[in-house]
């Protein structure tokens, strides 16, 4: 009976002293090494400012040729970029508008936000690699050809003081999407029906300025450029909106989803109509006449996906 007792008091001291000294050790550690953490850096961005976090594709013509992307535009592929942007855009309510064109991804993050306590490297890793695990994970909604090895993307963060600052950058890239796009729609035409090097078709276009390649699509090709789908000429933008059809009542609130448009916001038109990016942001109604293909299968993504988020 002793025995017993003095076998379960000595082996509760053992057991006991053993912890002790674990601690002991485990907090001697951290005295020890913890000042390698004053070699971090203090990375908070500054407050009362727009962020805006750019993605953009590593050599994305390498990748675009090995899985066979149409020329000058695949819509399926662009749409696996917009899937992309949608699932970074669920993650994050305080992005108010996302912008896309060919590899690149642009999202305004608002001036208020406190996300990640605005670390400007968590915000830029996570945004990054949410966007990246997303389009591998969005390929093959859209794509037909297995991916033949995974792509990359590299981001970067930029901070705007004012509204005004805000709207000239987002024009810069609405504005690089028409150049690029009216170039590469002229080139790639003189290649693949006019039978032209790739040489020949940069000779040919050297110089010219935007009026000489509309009027060569017209002229050689019969193609009206400004009637080309909204998506390859303007990009694609993403905003929060209450979706609500035709069909429903004036009244109806909708239910929320990111809708991609393919508008022009280098006017004040579009700023008048979306006032919940730049003012107090309240998602506003955006009323669906006709679902074209496409978007309606990317709301009907998210919203069976918040069915089921609902159900957890």
């Amino acid at each position: 009976m002793h025995f017993r007792a003095l076998n379960h008091i000595f082996t509760k001291f053992l057991f006991t002293n053993k912890s002790a000294t674990a601690l002991h050790t485990r907090s001697m550690a951290c005295s020890r090494y913890e000042y390698v953490k004053s070699y971090e850096q203090d990375d908070k961005i500054l407050p009362n400012v727009w962020i805006v976090i750019r993605i953009d594709g590593k050599k994305f013509h390498k990748f675009a040729n090995a899985h066979k992307f149409e020329k000058p535009n695949d819509e399926n592929a662009l749409n696996v970029m917009n899937a992309a942007g949608i699932a970074v855009m669920e993650e994050f309510r305080d992005i108010v508008l996302g912008y896309g064109q060919s590899d690149e991804y642009s999202f305004v993050f608002r001036k208020d936000t406190s996300a990640f306590k605005r670390r400007a490297a968590k915000l830029l890793s996570y945004v990054t690699s949410m966007f990246t695990s997303s389009y591998v994970l969005s390929w093959s909604q859209w794509m037909q050809r297995p991916l033949s090895y995974a792509p990359c993307f590299d981001g970067r963060i930029v901070l705007y003081p004012s509204d005004e600052n805000l709207r000239d950058y987002l024009s810069w890239r609405q504005a690089d999407v028409h150049v690029n796009n009216l170039y590469n729609t002229a080139f790639w035409k003189l290649v693949l029906e006019s039978g032209l090097t790739n040489q020949q078709a940069e000779e040919r276009l050297r110089g010219t300025f935007s009026s000489d390649k509309n009027e060569l699509l017209f002229q050689e090709f019969g193609i009206n450029y400004n009637t080309l789908p909204a998506m390859y000429r303007k990009g694609t933008i993403l905003l929060r909106k209450r979706v609500v059809l035709d069909s429903q009542d004036e009244q109806e609130k909708g239910r929320q989803a990111i809708v991609p448009i393919h508008e022009d916001l280098i006017g004040n038109e579009f700023w008048k109509q979306h006032t919940e990016i730049l003012g107090k942001y309240v998602p506003g109604k955006h009323v669906v006449n006709s679902l074209n293909k496409h978007l309606e299968r990317q709301l009907a993504k998210q919203l069976e996906k918040q069915a089921t988020i609902a159900e957890i």
